[in-house]
């Protein structure tokens, strides 16, 4: 279906991204719950969950590449979420860490490519109206919330092993989503668009790209340990499913809000806010996790670190990087946030849970918010915060 003015397929992008963050609203708040529930310790733990961001780094420019050459995007996600949900399906029946490893690698290769190129997709097809994006991705934190809030109340009354299954399932939706997603056509090349590397070799895009890895790490301790280090303090796993849904409607209302945000201010203010709002709230989860006020705080300062975070970076990709170069810009963006950020933080992480404690692990994510808010502002001049990068000398 599309919009009677446009011809934008909103109806099937829409609940293309309510699958696709439905899935990841089992995985993230769970599956470091369903590994510990097997056994395995949590320097394990912390790897295997950081085996996706592996991916990240890895995949995502490969299929970036290979759509952008072929010029069908849709193919690509079509491919990506049947080999993903075959992937994913090994994991209920392996036993032991590389079994594991290898059926979360094999997942995370293909899943990882969808993301960047649907966001690559959707401002395609949203082609001179790219303020109408926010309410679209919305929908995927509403499959977010669906998913962690219904399978925290199921898991209550019917054990942890219903995450993997919960998970197949809802990649399983995914391939049926993406086999109703559009292609939308790449024009022509612009006479004037430059080439992917000369883009990479201006100051803020540089600035700009190691922010967002900085962005990504300061959430390592977040995404891999908020929910047992909440399970320790005494929360129940509804209240766990409860807390991460919070976090997921503040970020729905900046998604829904995110056009007159961006056109009030630069990307470049946005994202200053966001590093530094990001540095207070992984001190609260770290050293105030028993006050559940301040527990509630933090997850209302995922609309920041999260929501304005990345409207107003993929708006930048989007600006920065024109349409021939858009998927792999996109995955570019991906990959050193998520896919190296994300190991990073995942790995620091696991490392210091049990050397140092839950407080000073999610310090290093106040350190990491700290280092991003640092590269944005010498890196990043401000006359430069909404134009698209100029070229060096």
């Amino acid at each position: 279906m599309t919009t009677a003015a446009t011809g934008v397929p909103v109806v099937r992008l829409s609940t293309y991204y309510f699958c696709y963050f439905a899935f990841i609203g089992v995985f993230m708040p769970y599956f470091a719950l369903y590994l510990q529930q097997r056994g395995f310790p949590a320097a394990e733990i912390a790897l295997l969950m950081s085996v996706l961001q592996l991916m990240r780094l890895l995949a995502p420019n490969l299929w970036g590449w290979l759509a952008d050459r072929i010029g069908h995007r849709t193919l690509v996600i079509r491919v990506a979420a049947v080999v993903s949900l075959l992937g994913f399906s090994a994991v209920p029946f392996v036993d032991g860490f590389w079994p594991v490893a290898l059926a979360l690698a094999v997942m995370g290769f293909f899943w990882t490519a969808q993301h960047p190129l649907t966001e690559a997709l959707t401002f395609a097809h949203l082609r001179g109206q790219p303020e109408r994006y926010g309410p679209i991705r919305a929908w995927g934190s509403w499959g977010f919330i669906a998913a962690s809030a219904g399978l925290g109340w199921w898991l209550e009354r019917a054990g942890m092993e219903w995450v993997a299954w919960c998970g197949i399932g809802l990649l399983g939706t995914i391939v049926l989503a993406a086999l109703c997603v559009p292609d939308a056509p790449v024009g022509p090349r612009a006479h004037a668009e430059r080439s992917l590397w000369a883009v990479l070799r201006q100051r803020e895009v540089r600035a700009f790209l190691l922010a967002s890895f900085f962005m990504s790490a300061a959430h390592g301790a977040f995404y891999v340990f908020f929910s047992i280090h909440l399970v320790e303090a005494g929360y129940s796993k509804t209240s766990v499913g409860l807390l991460w849904t919070l976090g997921v409607l503040a970020e729905i209302v900046v998604f829904t809000f995110a056009a007159p945000l961006l056109r009030r201010w630069s990307s470049r203010g946005i994202l200053l806010g966001c590093f530094a709002i990001g540095i207070l709230r992984f001190l609260l989860m770290g050293w105030w996790v028993e006050s559940v006020v301040l527990m509630v705080l933090a997850q209302l300062m995922h609309a920041a670190t999260f929501g304005a975070y990345h409207a107003a970076a993929v708006s930048t990709v989007h600006r920065w990087f024109g349409e021939r170069n858009q998927a792999q810009g996109q995955a570019l963006y991906g990959s050193l946030s998520f896919g190296a950020g994300g190991i990073l933080g995942a790995v620091a992480s696991g490392a210091a849970w049990d050397a140092l404690g839950a407080g000073f692990t999610f310090s290093l994510g106040s350190f990491f918010a700290l280092a991003g808010l640092i590269a944005i502002w010498r890196g990043w001049p401000s006359r430069a915060a909404e134009s698209a990068p100029a070229e060096e000398e």
